[in-house]
């Protein structure tokens, strides 16, 4: 049958681990290091900041590292050229940090990834830097419950139209988990897909920077990761009808 669901998907930072709190516990402290420069409300630290983010993209990808290139490049910019060695050196450090932070899982989210598991082949798609992303998979602990394991640059259409056509199935056949409307939901509604939206507490700006039919037949949203199994069942026979 062509109008069931044969493959789960599951985000990975925000979806199964926590991340975005630690990048804006960054953020917060790469402001404090510029207001030693500046008044952070005149120098729109946090909108200029964001602005390098989003142009270094094309060229740093996502993740921490292009986060840490991004804060010195507006750290020179912003103070003027006037920051000191010192405190890029504290920047070069926040990134650091981030990168060897443990992996925390979200409360719940084994036991309803091994729920789902339980009924439909599951795979991890995550998107960040490799070295960083790879690690995180490992320390979490749930490596075994994916069938694959797929570190991606992107998330668009073009991305999970490859990935479908890698795995064998029509789009209609695949549901993506996620807590970014941007990343894990809006891609796969366009290639007539399902997802399950799991809005986290926080966001990075740019994954907010998406609109979906709150409407739409073919998402659900929850607000735990226990209420992912019955989200995914309630698809499935959705799916089936």
């Amino acid at each position: 049958m062509t109008n069931q669901i044969r493959m789960v998907a599951f985000d990975g930072d925000d979806t199964l681990w926590r991340s975005q709190d630690f990048f804006d516990a960054a953020q917060l402290e790469f402001e404090q290091i510029v207001g030693g420069y500046v008044d952070l409300a005149d120098a729109r630290v946090s909108e200029r900041l964001y602005a390098f983010e989003k142009a270094n993209l094309a060229w740093f990808g996502y993740g921490v590292k292009g986060m840490a290139l991004s804060m010195i490049e507006a750290a020179v910019e912003i103070t003027g050229q006037r920051v000191a060695a010192a405190d890029v050196q504290r920047i070069v450090g926040l990134a650091k940090d981030l990168l060897r932070h443990p992996v925390e899982l979200l409360p719940g989210i084994r036991d309803a990834v091994a729920d789902i598991a339980a009924r439909h082949d599951v795979v991890l798609i995550t998107k960040g830097d490799l070295f960083h992303q790879e690690a995180k998979v490992r320390d979490s602990g749930m490596a075994d419950l994916f069938r694959r394991i797929e570190i991606v640059s992107e998330k668009d259409p073009a991305t999970y139209a490859r990935l479908l056509e890698e795995f064998e199935i029509d789009a209609a056949q695949f549901l993506m988990i996620g807590n970014s409307l941007r990343s894990d939901i809006a891609p796969v509604l366009s290639l007539g897909g399902w997802g399950v939206h799991m809005p986290y507490h926080t966001t990075w700006s740019h994954e907010n920077e998406a609109r979906v039919d709150a409407g739409s037949e073919r998402m659900r949203s929850v607000g735990s990761p226990g209420e992912l199994p019955a989200a995914v069942e309630a698809i499935a026979a959705a799916a089936a009808a």
